[in-house]
C-alpha cells in the first residue's frame, strides 16, 4: 500500500498530505532544522547554486511550504518567484517570514495543486522542488505538469531524501529516521503519524536512478543526479528540450 499520512483517513493522499501540513504547520520550521540540525541550509544553498548557473529570471517553487526554498532563491539577481502550496497553514507561515523578511516584492504566493498549475504552458525559466515530490498523489502527473509550465530549455532542480548506500551509516542513518525522528517529531508537532509518514514515505519514494529515469519518462532530459551527506538527500538537475 502506498504511503500516506493517516492510514485510517478515507480521504486521498492529496487530501491527507494537505491535513497534515496544516496541522504542523506552525511547528514545522523548528522542527525541520532540529531534525535534520540544520543541515537541509546546506542542501538548499547547493541546489540554489545549480539553478543560479541558469540566470532564471522567473521562477516556481513548486511545494513551497514555509517558504525557505524561495527565499534561498533570491540569491539569484533580479530573480522573481512564485511560491505554491496545497496547504495554507503552510503559507500562512510562508506569507509572515517572507513579509518580515522583506521579500514581498520578489516572492509571491498562492495556494495551488502541485498536479493542476494554475499557469500557462511555458511560463517559467526554472522550477525548483524541495522535498516536495514525493508528497505528490501521482509522481507523474505532477511532474508532467511541471514539464508543462517550463519554458523550452528550462531548469528543473529537485532536492529530495534519498536513502544512504553504504554500511555503516547506513544502519546508523535507519535507527535515527526511523526510531529518533519520529518520537521527536511526534512530541514537538503533536501529530502522531506525520513523523511515522516521513521515514515511510522517503522509503517508498524512486531515487536516484530510478527517479533519473521517471524523469526522462515524462520528457526531460540531460537529468544528473548529486547525492548529499552520504546519500541522505539528493539534488537533481534536469532540463525541458529546447524543442
Amino acid at each position: 500500500m502506498a504511503a500516506v499520512p493517516y492510514n485510517n483517513s478515507a480521504q486521498s493522499k492529496k487530501g491527507q498530505v494537505e491535513e497534515m501540513f496544516d496541522n504542523i504547520s506552525s511547528r514545522y520550521d523548528l522542527l525541520n532544522h532540529l531534525l535534520s540540525l540544520n543541515i537541509d541550509k546546506i542542501w538548499r544553498r547547493k541546489a540554489i547554486n545549480k539553478l543560479k548557473l541558469y540566470k532564471p529570471g522567473n521562477v516556481l517553487d513548486v511545494a513551497t511550504g514555509t517558504g525557505d526554498f524561495a527565499l534561498a532563491a533570491t540569491k539569484i539577481k533580479n530573480v522573481k518567484v512564485t511560491g505554491v502550496d496545497i496547504s495554507e497553514g503552510m503559507l500562512k507561515v510562508a506569507r509572515k517570514k517572507i513579509n518580515r523578511l522583506g521579500f514581498s516584492q520578489i516572492i509571491k504566493l498562492q495556494k495551488a495543486d502541485s498536479e493542476n498549475l494554475p499557469f500557462n504552458d511555458n511560463d517559467f525559466d526554472g522550477v525548483i522542488v524541495a522535498f516536495g515530490v514525493r508528497n505528490f498523489e501521482s509522481l507523474e502527473k505532477g511532474l508532467a505538469e511541471i514539464i508543462r509550465v517550463l519554458k523550452p530549455g528550462g531548469v528543473f532542480i529537485v532536492l529530495e531524501f534519498s536513502k544512504p548506500k553504504k554500511t555503516p551509516f547506513k544502519q546508523l542513518y535507519y535507527f535515527y529516521f526511523k526510531k529518533i525522528l519520529p518520537l521527536i517529531g511526534r512530541l514537538i508537532s503533536r501529530d502522531k503519524r506525520a513523523y511515522n509518514y516521513l521515514p515511510e514515505s522517503v522509503n517508498e519514494f524512486p531515487d536516484g536512478k530510478d527517479f533519473i529515469a521517471i524523469l526522462g519518462s515524462v520528457g526531460f532530459v540531460k537529468s544528473k543526479c548529486f547525492p548529499q551527506s552520504f546519500g541522505i538527500a539528493s539534488i537533481y538537475e534536469t532540463l525541458k528540450p529546447e524543442f
